[in-house]
């Protein structure tokens, strides 16, 4: 069944390796079909592959392979809801750690410039709850972090 909507994301030619990635990192991901070029274009040769089909935790997503061009920037992110902090370390040490880069605030890029915000659910939690109080210690102590430290989270909660 063909999605109504599908993120594209375009690779320089490394669309399969990014697939790849993502399906062994996080939950409800699978690379589905990988299709190769019927003929050259500008970014590779027929048989190349040009585009990867896969879902990243049950979103549709096609890799494009597109040639190096259009850049990845944080105007785009997957924001990833993490339930604690065992899950929120393993998903931004895989990220971090097959080549990417940490940013601010739980946000981070993998290897390919992909940004993607590791969140653990207290943080949000904090956020959207009705003790504005907390929300602003909990969102004071984000804005000096990288990775999300929920210990420190839930201890500025309380105040």
């Amino acid at each position: 069944m063909i999605s109504k909507n599908t993120i594209c994301l375009w690779y320089d030619k490394d669309a399969l390796d990014a697939a790849t990635f993502y399906a062994q990192t996080f939950p409800d991901s699978a690379i589905g079909a990988v299709h190769r070029a019927p003929g050259d274009y500008p970014a590779g040769q027929e048989g190349s592959v040009l585009t990867v089909e896969f879902t990243v935790m049950g979103i549709p997503c096609l890799g494009l392979n597109g040639g190096p061009g259009p850049k990845h920037t944080d105007a785009f992110s997957f924001q990833v809801s993490t339930e604690d902090q065992e899950e929120t370390d393993r998903l931004w040490n895989a990220i971090v750690g097959n080549g990417g880069e940490e940013n601010a605030c739980g946000w981070c890029r993998d290897r390919w410039g992909v940004s993607w915000q590791i969140t653990p659910r207290v943080l949000m939690e904090a956020f959207t709850g009705t003790d504005r109080a907390a929300a602003k210690r909990a969102f004071n102590a984000m804005m000096g972090m990288k990775k999300i430290d929920v210990a420190a989270i839930e201890a500025a909660r309380r105040g």
